[in-house]
């Protein structure tokens, strides 16, 4: 980041760390209001109008604070003296104050749980330990123009909302045109492919799975074959590369091991067929990401890696399209075990859009040339299924071509 040619951030601190301090306050890319604890920068936010203790919860806290501080984002010490971080962030989020501000918290320890907690209670980001200036910087130019676009619908709405989706009109008949002319024009460097991946491995050149779409629907999903063909074998040998696994979990509860024999710390719970304490079976649980993503991934082929460089190895897909089971633009179609790891109501949003060839996330990530988190993807598939319109699936595509071949793979 070249901090001569960017914009200073305008930054609310709250914290005591004096070598985080230091580092915001030298940094020229920042422009940084420092408050010691969380009540200074309520009653900073507020212009000293906060009322400390909240109101009766029936009266729905009617309290509305004015935001007469312009800032770009919150970034709050986890550990501070009387309320602290996560604690901080409840309170703005009760008082419905400042909700389209990035709010990120740091910690200068490592603790797994209370990050998870921070994520599900809706904090934008948990940084811990190393402090990367520049990633955060990156990192809130992000949040700014995600939450100024997204407006959240209440869950309960959404819930009741059970009408199928069905792919409008305009959009079918769009992407027939389209699709039908792709394989008129790409015939040559199909037919090429299917040669290349032959004489390199022996198989079949194109593979099928199955795949969840639009309203859970289940379709096979047509791929040129970019990996050896016992690829699916060698699933379990490559897992620890997972680029989605966000910790690593203990065989054995630590907790528990400071107990005497026979008592755990929560009670005990089955979890794969073992009986073992609620914590240590929770951590298990999240720490079994949704998505499989491997960068530099050993079971790719020579010809497979370039053609996925390229995104050659989707074109069969341009069948499913023909077919009906996806669209040229809409979320990722998902593997049978991703689609039954999304059991949080919030992220099942994602399947009343159509199933696509691209998508949003695709093009952040692809346009930002960065790894882009599960919960990011998560929201990116949410505000399409609740965003997306003809136009702007054409300004996708668009976008697609821009970024559309690059040396990492997404």
């Amino acid at each position: 980041m070249d901090v001569n040619t960017v914009e200073p951030m305008k930054i609310l601190y709250i914290g005591n760390d004096p070598h985080t301090i230091a580092m915001f306050g030298d940094n020229p890319a920042y422009q940084v209001t420092f408050k010691k604890n969380c009540l200074e920068a309520m009653f900073w936010l507020t212009n000293n109008d906060f009322i400390l203790f909240d109101p009766d919860l029936e009266s729905k806290l009617n309290t509305v604070y004015k935001e007469t501080q312009i800032i770009d984002a919150i970034i709050c010490e986890l550990v501070l003296p009387g309320i602290n971080g996560l604690t901080f962030y409840k309170k703005l989020k009760l008082n419905k104050f400042h909700q389209k501000t990035p709010f990120i918290i740091l910690s200068f320890f490592r603790n797994n749980d209370i990050k998870s907690e921070a994520f599900n209670v809706g904090v934008d980001d948990f940084f811990q330990k190393e402090i990367n200036l520049e990633n955060i910087y990156n990192r809130i130019l992000f949040l700014k123009k995600f939450k100024s676009e997204y407006i959240a619908k209440p869950l309960a709405i959404l819930d009741k909302d059970l009408t199928p989706f069905k792919c409008p009109l305009p959009k079918r008949i769009f992407d027939l045109f389209i699709t039908i002319i792709a394989l008129i024009i790409l015939s040559p460097v199909m037919l090429i492919s299917v040669l290349a991946i032959l004489l390199e491995s022996k198989g079949k050149p194109y593979y099928i799975s199955k795949r969840v779409g639009a309203n859970y629907k289940i379709f096979d999903f047509y791929k040129f074959r970019s990996m050896y063909p016992d690829a699916d074998k060698r699933i379990k040998d490559v897992a620890h590369l997972n680029q989605y696994i966000s910790e690593s979990v203990e065989e054995s509860c630590s907790e528990c091991a400071k107990l005497p024999v026979g008592q755990t710390c929560s009670p005990r719970v089955y979890y794969d067929g073992e009986e073992i304490c609620e914590r240590l079976a929770t951590k298990r649980r999240n720490a079994k990401k949704a998505f499989l993503k491997i960068k530099d991934d050993p079971r790719i082929t020579k010809v497979g890696r370039f053609i996925r460089m390229t995104s050659i190895d989707e074109l069969p897909q341009l069948f499913n399209i023909i077919k009906g089971d996806m669209s040229i633009v809409g979320n990722r179609p998902l593997p049978l075990n991703e689609a039954e790891a999304l059991t949080k109501k919030k992220w099942s949003r994602r399947f009343r859009a159509a199933a696509g060839l691209t998508g949003l996330w695709q093009v952040e990530k692809r346009g930002r040339k960065g790894i882009m988190s599960e919960e990011e993807r998560f929201a990116l598939d949410n505000y399409y299924a609740e965003n997306n319109s003809f136009w702007g699936d054409i300004k996708l595509i668009f976008k697609t071509f821009k970024v559309f071949i690059q040396k990492e793979n997404v």
